[in-house]
């Protein structure tokens, strides 16, 4: 895992700030996350969001998506979710409750007839 800022390494006086930065946006993700099986958080015109969500739809696996803007629109809420995944990119796939990445990884696990996902088989 990477490295991450030690909690007590930050100021009292924004430790407040830290903590509920697009809370509600980050909140949003995680009760999606788990109660759902797949969720694609993505962003409008992003080309990646598109093929990961045609390539469920053709799979005929259902997901949730949440989608947070564009590349000029609500990119705080995004840095939001970036911070508290630590994904860097959009999309952001979960599968069964945990982040496996982003298109290039579902697509390899999609592929895999050994993934242990159950969220992932074909319907």
């Amino acid at each position: 895992m990477r490295n991450l800022l030690n909690p007590d390494a930050v100021h009292p006086a924004i430790k407040d700030m830290i903590s509920t930065y697009h809370q509600d946006t980050v909140q949003e993700v995680m009760d999606a996350v788990s109660g759902n099986g797949v969720v694609v958080v993505g962003m409008k015109y992003n080309p990646v969001v598109s093929k990961a969500r045609k390539s469920l739809q053709a799979a005929g696996i259902p997901f949730t998506y949440l989608e947070y803007g564009s590349y000029t629109a609500q990119w705080h809420r995004r840095l939001a979710i970036k911070m508290w995944s630590g994904w860097p990119t959009f999309p952001m796939i979960f599968v069964d409750q945990s982040l496996v990445g982003g298109n290039a990884e579902l697509q390899a696990l999609m592929s895999d007839p050994n993934q242990d996902l159950p969220s992932l088989k074909r319907s």
